[in-house]
Order: C-alpha cells, then sequence, then structure tokens
C-alpha cells in the first residue's frame, strides 16, 4: 500500500502505527467471529499479546470494544455506531429516497437524484432516469462542485456564509467568471435558504435545467439534496420549470418526513 509505514518483525512502525494497528486489531472482529480474547486478535493481526492488550484497553475505554468481565474476551462496542453515524446517515437517506425519486421521476418524467455533501462537493448515491430518449443523467458517484450546480447551491446555503466564501474563493467551489448568478453569493445563498431550493436555468451548461431542494433529518440538519435534471429547451417549450421546483420540493419533503423531520419542530 502506498504511503503505509515500513513493517518490522509484522509490526507496523512509524507515526501511523499506533493508529493502523488500531484499526488492524478494529478489523479483526467479524460476524463470523464477533468475540475475541487477546491471543486470538494477536494471532489475527501478527502483533504481540502485549501490543494488543494495550490497543484493546484504549478501544475500550473510547468504546469502541467492550470488555466482558467474566470471560475476559472483548467484542466491538457500540462507540462504533456513533463514528460511522455519518456514513449511515448518507446510506439512510438513499434508501429513504429511493420511492420518492422513482415517484418524482414517474410525475415529471424527468431525471431524478439524490446527493450528498462531502463537505465541499455534491456528490450523486442515487438517481432514476427519465424515460425520455434525450434526457440528462449523471452515474451514481458523479461529483459536483460547480457555484452553479444547483445541488452544490443547497448545501453551500446551510453553512456558515464565511465558509461558503471560503471554499469558493479557495477554487475548491468553482464560480466561473461571468456567470449568470448574482454577483454576491452570500445574499444569492440566504434567498436559496430562505426559499428552500435552488435552480439552475442554464447556469453550468446551455442545455441543462436542474431543480435541487434541500433533504433534512429528525435534527433539522440537511442531510441531502433531491434534484431533477432536465434538457432546458423542453422546459422551456412546454414551461414546466414551476412545475418541477413544487415536484422537487415535494418529494424533498416527504423524504425528510420519513427520516424523522418536521417542519413545526
Amino acid at each position: 500500500m502506498a504511503g503505509r509505514p515500513r513493517q518490522e518483525n509484522g509490526q507496523v512502525q512509524g507515526a501511523a502505527a499506533s493508529l493502523l494497528n488500531g484499526l488492524a486489531v478494529l478489523e479483526a472482529f467479524s460476524v463470523q467471529k464477533p468475540v475475541l480474547g487477546v491471543t486470538e486478535v494477536a494471532q489475527r493481526v501478527g502483533l504481540h499479546k502485549s501490543t494488543v492488550s494495550r490497543i484493546l484497553g484504549g478501544l475500550t475505554d473510547a468504546g469502541y470494544v467492550q470488555r466482558d468481565e467474566e470471560t475476559g474476551r472483548y467484542r466491538l462496542g457500540l462507540g462504533l455506531i456513533a463514528l460511522s453515524g455519518p456514513l449511515l446517515a448518507d446510506l439512510d437517506v438513499r434508501r429513504a429516497a429511493l420511492p420518492y425519486l422513482e415517484q418524482l421521476t414517474e410525475s415529471t418524467q424527468e431525471t431524478s437524484a439524490i446527493s450528498v455533501w462531502n463537505g465541499h462537493e455534491a456528490i450523486v448515491v442515487e438517481q432514476v432516469a427519465s424515460p425520455h430518449q434525450v434526457k440528462h443523467t449523471a452515474s451514481i458517484g458523479t461529483r459536483y462542485n460547480k457555484f452553479a450546480s444547483s445541488s452544490v447551491r443547497v448545501f453551500l446555503a446551510e453553512l456558515a456564509p464565511g465558509l461558503a466564501t471560503e471554499l469558493i474563493e479557495s477554487g475548491r467551489i468553482h464560480r466561473a467568471a461571468g456567470d449568470s448568478l448574482p454577483l454576491d453569493h452570500t445574499s444569492h445563498l440566504q434567498e436559496v435558504a430562505r426559499q428552500a431550493y435552488a435552480v439552475n436555468d442554464g447556469a453550468t451548461t446551455d442545455e441543462e435545467f436542474g431543480v435541487s431542494a434541500p433533504v433534512r433529518d429528525y435534527r433539522g440538519k440537511v442531510v441531502g439534496c433531491i434534484t431533477a435534471s432536465a434538457p432546458r429547451s423542453r422546459v422551456h417549450k412546454h414551461a414546466t420549470g414551476e412545475a418541477l421546483v413544487r415536484a422537487v420540493q415535494h418529494a424533498a419533503s416527504e423524504v425528510s418526513v420519513r427520516l424523522g423531520w418536521s417542519a413545526a419542530s
């Protein structure tokens, strides 16, 4: 593995040794072997028993493993659930959104998708493609970091203004010179937050029309973004832009309710 610390006598050496050895100990547990003793863990990871015992002690203090006082054996602890919370939230929002994406595409006949935020990009995690021969699609895993993208602006609107500005000025969020959006991005993002949707009417490409709305969890935190994408020419020809906005907002609201959010809370 590139960048991995060198090994001596089967043990990882270097500054990252403690972290990598701790992860190796956690990975020793499995569905088939959920409970292990120090000797078993040491054999599985190739470390000395004293080293494994010390690592397990630290992991126990942190709540990542728990020790049975009677047997002295270990199992994974509930602390791992909290550690994996952001990932579980992403998986939950994808699963919760799928039936509503299907309904959204059926009602609008346009492509629908849900994306999540990694701190500086919107990443598509599920999509239902339009039945039209001419359509806009984005494969799962597609990343967006353009300010003009409706999904990116929905996520940016939830950040502190200073952080959004920092992302834009650093170039991590790309803002094209002379785009059709307001120059004052702070005021624009405040408007996006207020209206709870963003529109991309040819701002990224001449032929793309996109609408995005935030998905919230039980805490009211934005954990995803529903987007409907369509050829801009079709939207303008049939004047379906406002209908797309309403449909996307409705879908996002339905997914949010399913995740436990209440507008009254």
